[in-house]
């Protein structure tokens, strides 16, 4: 009885640890890399560049520069953080497309919202497209590439 209640035992704890295995973070995705990217204004362009982006509990975060041409003076720079869960990273792996949220702020501490998905060519790239709100009638439209890799 003892011997039987043991293998038992053993057997939920494996199972445990196997599932537990299974839905752990993916080391993988705890950076990912956003390509330069560019879209039009009004009579200019707004470029925006940041360094790659780092998860820690399930959140990306990094800060970013907006240059704004010809328009220098509208030019910003602030924070980004977005919202991914393991299971949105799981399903990228396999393919599917990921819609996300998050928020922006800039140093002068205005908020802007940020939409967008993320489409896969393989499991640690793929293109992606980013909304971000910057008034109730502007809206920035930005269409480029991510790479997943280990933080360094």
């Amino acid at each position: 009885m003892l011997r039987r209640a043991s293998a038992s035992l053993l057997c939920a704890l494996g199972l445990a640890l196997a599932v537990g295995a299974a839905e752990a973070p993916i080391g993988t995705f705890d950076r990912v890399t956003i390509a330069p990217t560019k879209t039009s204004i009004y009579i200019g362009t707004v470029a925006m560049t940041m360094p790659a982006l780092d998860r820690k509990n399930g959140v990306y975060q990094s800060n970013y520069v907006a240059k704004v041409f010809p328009y220098f003076f509208s030019n910003e720079k602030g924070t980004l953080a977005i919202a991914l869960s393991d299971e949105a990273l799981r399903r990228l792996e396999r393919g599917e497309r990921v819609e996300f949220s998050g928020r922006a702020v800039n140093t002068d501490g205005e908020e802007r919202r940020v939409e967008g998905n993320a489409t896969p060519a393989d499991a640690r790239s793929g293109k992606i497209k980013v909304r971000v709100f910057v008034s109730k009638r502007i809206e920035l439209i930005f269409n480029t590439s991510y790479r997943f890799g280990e933080k360094a």
